[in-house]
């Protein structure tokens, strides 16, 4: 990944008080979507962090995950598979296979799943994903698909390192290049 990129996304990125007297600010991303720059060169670093591992299929948690997991699968010749979060809208009408995150980074329960038969015995599955805090969405993809999990990449990797060493998430930028 080039040194351009990673400026681009950190110039791009702000950090945003609500003013709601909490005093938590919340990641503003919207710079990096509307940044043509960072849209031309995201799916290839993200995809370069496992291009070795040769994944065939990306799967991304929504929402931010359907904007950026598309641009790695076609970046590495992959397929990409949605993984939805249940709850969040209608019901999805095919059979989905659905695991749950224990804790996000909000501390909320989840349950995201998979329509049933996109991914394959033979797959390698690369989760793709814009930020990982906690690495709980990763964990639930991959118990998903034990057998043919490869990695996470993501643009922000905010884990512990021993999270991320356990779930082979690599990322462009670390939460300390935010701040």
């Amino acid at each position: 990944m080039s040194d351009d990129l990673r400026d681009l996304l950190r110039a791009r990125f702000e950090w945003t008080d609500p003013a709601d007297g909490s005093g938590y600010l919340v990641s503003n991303r919207s710079g990096w979507w509307r940044d043509p720059r960072i849209l031309a060169g995201l799916g290839e670093a993200l995809g370069d962090l496992f291009r070795d591992a040769e994944p065939t299929v990306v799967v991304s948690p929504e929402v931010t995950g359907f904007l950026v997991g598309p641009l790695v699968a076609r970046a590495l010749g992959a397929g990409f598979v949605e993984a939805y979060r249940a709850g969040a809208r209608r019901p999805i009408a095919e059979p989905m296979t659905w695991a749950t995150v224990l804790s996000d980074h909000r501390g909320d329960q989840q349950h995201l799943g998979v329509r049933d038969g996109l991914v394959r015995p033979a797959d390698r599955v690369l989760v793709v994903d814009d930020w990982a805090a906690t690495g709980a969405q990763a964990r639930a993809v991959r118990s998903l698909f034990p057998h043919s999990y490869v990695g996470t990449a993501v643009i922000v990797d905010e884990c512990p390192p021993a999270v991320s060493k356990e779930l082979g998430i690599r990322g462009l930028l670390t939460g300390q290049d935010l701040m």
